[in-house]
């Protein structure tokens, strides 16, 4: 039952919209890049005019040490950061190419331009209207600043709107505890088990202590580490991705003339979803976009909120970078590096698990696009291919040409594959419970490939290291987002057994299997983004208004003259 509810509110999230040239525009991709673009227009290309600025602003050259807020303009920007550069960037391109195709990247690009307008907005809403409080001697873990959506929603709107803002803030706290900690700790004990045979559980301790570490000290806490955290690792994965590109140079302007082809003309989807469906290509380049800066969804604001200005606009100029580095940087260089090294069309020798949640079945219809498939309870297989030809097995849901019984290819299988019991038996009797075959990649290990492929085991190192750094840090910060959330609906009080949970939750998602949650925290970012977005909408009066005063009355002058005169 839960699979159904799941299934029908993931459709109506992500999949319902309205029909437009034959083909349907999902009603979530409609509201993201048309508020998006009306932003653009009512701001003035502000994303573009004021990127410089915001990266002068983020250095601290003008920061106001007596002003109120918990963390610094810099740290404001490393937390959010570290909450969306994550394995969004490592997994998420991959899966957006392995599904829709390189030109996936193209419309996360798009999404990204448009996102540095809507994080701009957000954020100067979230400090026109954050709740700023003396500082607690008793619980200073607290901090004094609560900001966000559901405040800007509230006070900006009026108490009309509190039921609006209640619902953004338990659906975030959902979003908190399992699409962003658990899914991030199963990933990092995944990637631990198959790197180095760590058992699930000792990785969730080891990494839920230093959860529990971090995000009990509170923002204060949380802003030192991941000011740290966040620059690190970022230039750790940029700086094998532009080693990749150095060595594969001159491929890389073919890549990039694939990728603007593909996202109009698609033909090239390797899970052939995207193979000519022009929309499921934009689909999957929106959502991973999405997924991987977060513009839209309201999170980030909450961070930024605590940062330490009088002036709003101030923290929104630093916040539009956000989106500019996790995807117009980051993420490129994950979808350069698979592109240019080939693997993100290749099949390679793989382990073939019966009950994996990696298996599925499908079938080719219309056009050569795959189609999944509802598991067949036993399918003939007769020289490693099944007899009826119309369903196959696929991994990744990619069809495997050929099934082996062995790792060496040599011996193909025949028998019955009982697809709803996971096991395989041969002719003979033999019960499999894993074949072989040449499989396609996808996630953070066809991104691991590319890095092999091109840096020998310095590659694989740096993918390994970068994908526990970020799930980490992720994690980290995102806890803060649920504990703002949690105060909003509860108080105060209710801060640390929130946090209690978080921490249990992050062990939990390292030791059982998490592919529901990944679901259901698509879902539940679906859902927050349509009341922020509307916020937005009918509160970008203030914001347009506001920014033309600083920009106007450029306060950054006088922090620098105050500065002379010090």
């Amino acid at each position: 039952m839960f699979e159904t509810i799941l299934s029908k509110a993931e459709y109506l999230v992500w999949t319902f919209g309205i029909p437009v040239g034959g083909e349907e525009i999902p009603i979530v991709v409609i509201a993201l890049l048309g508020t998006g673009f009306f932003l653009t227009l009512r701001l003035g290309f502000l994303q573009i005019r004021a990127l410089g600025h915001g990266f002068a602003v983020a250095t601290g050259r003008w920061d106001d040490p007596d002003a109120k807020g918990d963390v610094s303009h810099f740290q404001a920007l490393t937390t959010a950061l570290s909450a969306t550069v994550g394995i969004g960037n490592i997994a998420g391109v991959a899966i957006a190419i392995h599904f829709g195709g390189p030109g996936a990247l193209f419309w996360m690009w798009m999404t990204a331009a448009l996102g540095m307008v809507v994080k701009y907005v957000e954020v100067t809403l979230a400090m026109m209207y954050r709740e700023v409080e003396d500082p607690d001697d008793k619980h200073p873990s607290r901090g004094t600043v609560s900001g966000g959506p559901m405040y800007y929603i509230e006070k900006g709107l009026g108490r009309h709107w509190r039921p609006v803002a209640s619902f953004y803030a338990l659906v975030l706290i959902a979003v908190s505890l399992l699409g962003s900690n658990a899914t991030q700790a199963n990933t990092i004990a995944d990637n631990l088990k198959a790197e180095f045979g760590l058992e699930p559980w000792v990785s969730g301790l080891v990494t839920a202590t230093i959860v529990a570490l971090v995000t009990l000290g509170g923002i204060r806490r949380i802003g030192r580490v991941t000011s740290i955290l966040a620059p690190s690792m970022a230039v750790l994965y940029v700086a094998g991705a532009l080693l990749i590109l150095g060595r594969y140079y001159e491929a890389v302007p073919a890549a990039l003339a694939l990728i603007v082809r593909e996202a109009f003309h698609p033909t090239a989807g390797v899970a052939g979803t995207g193979a000519g469906v022009f929309v499921a290509t934009m689909m999957w380049g929106v959502r991973r976009g999405l997924f991987s800066n977060e513009a839209g969804q309201g999170s980030a604001p909450i961070a930024h909120a605590a940062a330490q200005t009088d002036e709003p606009v101030a923290e929104g100029v630093v916040a539009l970078i956000g989106p500019f580095i996790d995807t117009i940087v980051i993420c490129t260089m994950t979808g350069l590096a698979l592109i240019v090294t080939g693997v993100w069309k290749e099949r390679i020798p793989s382990v073939l698990e019966l009950q994996g949640g990696d298996s599925s079945y499908v079938q080719a219809v219309e056009g050569g696009v795959l189609e999944k498939v509802e598991t067949p309870e036993r399918m003939e297989i007769r020289d490693g291919e099944p007899v009826s030809g119309i369903v196959r097995f696929a991994w990744h849901e990619v069809p495997v040409e050929r099934l082996f019984v062995d790792p060496e290819h040599q011996r193909p299988f025949t028998g019955i594959l009982y697809g709803q019991e996971g096991r395989a038996v041969t002719g003979e009797g033999e019960e499999l419970a894993r074949l072989y075959g040449l499989a396609a990649e996808s996630g953070a290990p066809l991104t691991r490939l590319a890095f092999e492929r091109a840096l020998g085991p310095w590659g694989r190192w740096i993918v390994v290291v970068s994908v526990f750094l970020f799930g980490l840090s992720t994690a980290i910060s995102w806890s803060y987002y649920g504990d703002r959330s949690v105060k909003y609906l509860f108080g105060g009080g209710a801060i640390l057994p929130y946090k209690i949970v978080f921490v249990g939750m992050h062990f939990t998602g390292a030791v059982f299997a998490m592919t529901t949650v990944w679901r259901v925290g698509d879902v539940a970012t679906g859902l927050v983004t349509f009341p922020n977005l509307l916020a937005l909408l009918l509160l970008s009066g203030s914001v347009a208004a506001a920014t033309r005063s600083y920009f106007q009355r450029r306060p950054w002058q006088e922090r620098e003259k105050k500065a002379t005169r010090d």
